[in-house]
């Protein structure tokens, strides 16, 4: 598996950066996963077998579309931002580190630890926007989840009135031949 590091070479990804990878790749399977159709079923009881059907494919194509959209954005922020470049360079210091005792000396300690909190707070604030995103979007499909389930209900019952006005309009009809002929 390769990773393009700020224009340069493609190299082996880092252990850093797969993990990385790894954890956003579980947060988001999480935090979009689709619903079973019998869970489906139960949140749409008054549509038909197909209806229902046809509204849970489009829920998995919405929920796996989202996914991918997710996904890439989130390699793209890596890729802008040059993420790999800066694991890689954490992952090559760290190294270092440990090969050469001496090496705490020559180097400051305390700004690579505030370097790297301020890398580890803009990545919570980039994922907890990424969150807040997805989230919005969830509650959009609801709202138009709930709005076609209101649809369908105001259908029905638009034509349970129409029935009625229909048969009204036919006794109507009825009586007034009957008192014609009489």
């Amino acid at each position: 598996m390769g990773s393009r590091n700020g224009g340069g070479p493609i190299t082996a990804v880092g252990k850093r950066q797969s993990d990385l990878k790894k954890s956003f790749n579980l947060a988001v399977r999480s935090l979009l996963t689709t619903c079973s159709a019998q869970e489906f079923d139960k949140a749409f009881p008054n549509f038909t077998n197909v209806e229902r059907e046809r509204l849970h494919q489009l829920f998995i194509q919405v929920i796996t579309s989202l996914h991918g959209n997710v996904e890439d954005e989130f390699e793209s922020l890596c890729h802008e931002t040059q993420v790999g470049v800066a694991l890689d360079t954490v992952e090559q210091h760290v190294e270092e580190q440990s090969l050469d005792p001496l090496f705490s000396e020559r180097s400051n300690v305390m700004d690579t630890v505030q370097s790297l909190s301020t890398a580890k707070k803009a990545e919570i604030h980039y994922l907890r926007g990424l969150l807040e995103r997805a989230e919005e979007h969830n509650r959009q499909i609801q709202a138009r989840v709930d709005l076609l389930k209101n649809n369908t209900q105001e259908v029905l019952d638009t034509t349970h009135v129409e029935k009625c006005f229909n048969g009204v309009q036919l006794v109507g009809l009825s009586s007034t031949a009957v008192a014609w002929s009489g």
